[in-house]
């Protein structure tokens, strides 16, 4: 070699270790090179079948004084099998001399097969986490690690770690220049290792040390190095029954939960406590959902995010479940735990954005990598986050492969995708001149519409019964459409309009309501034109917007009621259901990710009520067939009345198939009980109630029919001919059976 080169291996620089360290013949000279610094002495030891492993074949001599050994070994003509045998010295410390033996990484071949690297060109590696990340493995009966990471535009990367004393030098990479791969299998390299990527960009400039990408763990926060870690096995596809608890006709009521704030441990009053890992969440949360009777547990994103003010909605390490709560076995076991306990889980998954932290994804290689160059593309203003390039082919399969990986890997039965409306538009939250039309001038994001079909598509053809689900808040059509029919092949939609509209009307005194009777009824318009989730997020409990009982409106009485007779209108409608936690309390305060939900107000009877009313309204939507199996469909759904504006009075009638009997839920959302009330019945016959949301069991006057059988009379209302005369209670939300 030359000065030249030398120096470059020295200083950890040069393009192309493999063809350098390790074992070579050189103009016809079997010749051996090791990088080890701090080494004092560095001889060979040959482990190749037959020879004598008891003693050093040769010593190597010193090329350079940073620790660039090497030696000629000319009784031999063809590369062998061996170990270094390195003698470092005392310690700087104190302490005998040590030494030890190892194998050398430049000894071991390219481990990514040529199709493997060609597929991920392409955009078509279906599961690229197999392939890039840090895998804990074995080759040529070799314990260690094999990494492999993409950043084509690099000059030179490196991995570093706590085996390696965080020293570039050591373990330059191999690069793959037809795919942009650098890969390196690291022998000795065992789970629980720290790491991070040193590169350096194409001017040869180094760049801050890089978290990986394919991270399957990573260090507690604030610390960001990645962590070896072994995956767990597969998940196997959702049975039968779990692939049912999805359809579109089964009862689906989901308890959104952030796992950082729903309990914590040795906190004073909430405050600065202790996380729940996943076995305790285990423990505790399981048989909480399962008590409430809620179908589904939806997590705020468990991936690794380096703010816990985020929410976990701006992730860094996409393939980590975040070290806040425990390891990704344990994150495994909770899920399975779901599963025993007849709980599907959802997660929120986020491939708008992330954030530009250094020490993740923003310009990995010193380029714009994942992010888009142009800033009216790249960056996004609301959130301070940068925009993934979904039109670069490696960039959509990174994150198409993390959809499919949460789902096999861990078995979650499903994906809540955030902000798909930031997505879809060009000139989301942007001014004029800001953004970037598309190549026929428009605010269509043609990349991102691609991303989502594909992703919907991938996820339907190898999870079947996995539930998608889209925050998209504008009127983009089709978004529940299968992708073959032009929609973006989501199951499911957040119906955002109804959200607004509803907690609009709930939030205005009872005496301007009269006013607005539209805003509660208007949901129902275009209630069938998409699939829809109902939801009361954490969005709608943050940044000033109040708790939803402090939403309401009157005194305390007042706010209690409202809120009930507002969840049974809720658990009435078309729509599948999703609260917040701590809305199944009436939480008094906004919600506080730093800190755990007011139990203690369960010693109240108003709260405890409310509670009660939740489990009820979970009980009966799973047992009422009307109440579900035609959510998504028209038919399921007829009017009554929405008319009364004057009394604030909704009915309406749910339909199951032809086998269950109807129910007709009658919302009040005046503080004036009616007596003698007359309504429109859909059928002749008996007619039970069977939940009333003024019941003193949940906090209420106790005002209604108690519970009883009436019958219908042959006198017509609201174009039907038979009615019932009944008692609507103030405020209140009432449930009538038809019985057979």
């Amino acid at each position: 070699m030359s000065p030249e080169e030398i120096e470059r291996i020295a200083r950890g620089e040069h393009a192309d270790p493999f063809a350098r360290l390790g074992m070579h013949v050189e103009d016809g000279v079997l010749r051996v090179r090791a990088m080890l610094p701090t080494a004092r002495r560095v001889g060979l030891v040959d482990t190749s079948p037959g020879a004598d492993t008891g003693r050093v074949l040769v010593w190597l001599e010193p090329a350079h004084p940073a620790g660039l050994y090497e030696a000629s070994i000319p009784t031999r003509s063809a590369p062998f099998r061996y170990r270094l045998h390195v003698d470092w010295g005392p310690p700087p410390d104190e302490g005998e001399p040590f030494e030890q033996e190892l194998e050398d990484p430049y000894r071991f071949g390219p481990i990514i097969g040529d199709f493997d690297r060609w597929l991920h060109g392409q955009g078509s590696l279906e599961r690229p986490w197999q392939v890039l990340g840090a895998h804990p493995c074995t080759i040529d009966g070799v314990d260690g690690t094999r990494f492999a990471v993409w950043a084509p535009n690099a000059s030179r990367v490196a991995v570093v770690g706590s085996f390696n004393h965080w020293d570039i030098r050591r373990h330059p990479m191999r690069l793959h220049p037809d795919a942009g791969i650098w890969e390196i299998f690291l022998p000795h390299v065992a789970p629980g290792e720290r790491y991070k990527y040193a590169l350096h960009d194409a001017a040869g400039r180094r760049l801050p040390l890089h978290a990986d990408p394919y991270a399957f763990a990573a260090e507690h926060r604030p610390a960001t190095a990645s962590v070896v870690a072994e995956l767990p096995a597969p998940a196997p596809l959702p049975d039968e029954a779990r692939q049912r608890a999805n359809a579109f006709d089964a009862p689906i009521a989901i308890y959104e939960v952030h796992a950082g704030s729903w309990r914590r441990r040795g906190a004073h009053d909430g405050f600065d406590g202790h996380f729940l890992d996943w076995d305790a969440l285990g423990d505790e949360l399981i048989p909480y959902v399962v008590d409430m009777g809620f179908t589904h547990v939806e997590l705020l994103p468990v991936s690794e995010h380096p703010f816990d003010g985020s929410w976990g909605y701006q992730p860094l390490g996409i393939y980590a479940p975040s070290s806040r709560f425990g390891s990704p076995a344990q994150f495994a076991r909770f899920v399975a735990r779901c599963h025993e306990a007849g709980i599907g889980v959802l997660l929120d998954w986020v491939p708008a954005h992330f954030p530009s932290d250094e020490h993740g994804l923003a310009r990995f290689d010193g380029t714009a990598l994942y992010e888009h160059a142009d800033p009216r593309e790249g960056f996004h203003p609301d959130w301070n986050t940068l925009v993934y390039n979904l039109g670069r082919r490696e960039v959509a399969n990174f994150l198409r492969g993390n959809a499919l990986y949460w789902l096999e890997q861990y078995g979650v039965d499903g994906l809540r995708v955030d902000a798909v409306a930031s997505m879809l538009y060009r000139d989301y939250s942007r001014r004029e001149g800001e953004w970037v039309p598309n190549a026929q001038g428009g605010r269509e994001n043609f990349e991102a519409v691609e991303f989502l079909q594909a992703t919907n598509r991938q996820v339907g053809t190898t999870r079947p019964g996995t539930l998608m689900c889209a925050e998209e808040s504008t009127a983009w059509p089709g978004v529940t459409r299968p992708p073959h029919d032009g929609g973006l092949g989501f199951h499911y939609k957040w119906n955002m309009g109804w959200m607004h509209d509803t907690l609009q009307y709930m939030g205005r005194d009872p005496i301007h309501r009269v006013h607005h009777q539209g805003e509660i009824s208007f949901g129902l318009v275009y209630a069938f034109s998409e699939n829809y989730i109902l939801p009361l997020s954490h969005d709608e409990v943050v940044h000033g917007k109040r708790s939803l009982l402090e939403r309401m409106p009157g005194d305390d009485w007042q706010r209690f009621a409202n809120l009930r007779a507002y969840y049974g209108f809720m658990w009435a409608h078309p729509g599948k259901k999703l609260l917040f936690m701590g809305g199944e309390f009436a939480q008094r305060g906004e919600w506080n990710h730093d800190r755990s939900l007011d139990w203690h107000l369960l010693e109240h009877a108003p709260h405890a009520g409310v509670q009660r009313l939740v489990r009820d309204l979970n009980a009966i939507l799973r047992s009422r067939p009307a109440l579900h199996q035609r959510d998504v469909r028209g038919d399921g759904f007829e009017w009554i009345d929405h008319g009364d504006a004057a009394s604030s009075v909704y009915a309406f009638v749910r339909h199951g198939e032809s086998d269950a009997p109807p129910i007709v839920a009658i919302s009040h959302f005046t503080p004036v009980p009616r007596h003698g009330y007359r309504l429109g019945m859909p059928r002749a016959g008996r007619w039970r109630e069977i939940l009333n949301t003024d019941s003193g069991w949940y906090g209420g006057s106790d005002a209604g029919n108690a519970g009883a059988t009436m019958h219908t009379e042959a006198t017509g209302a609201h174009g039907r001919d038979q009615s019932l005369v009944l008692t609507l209670p103030p405020l209140a939300t009432i449930f009538l059976e038809w019985q057979a």
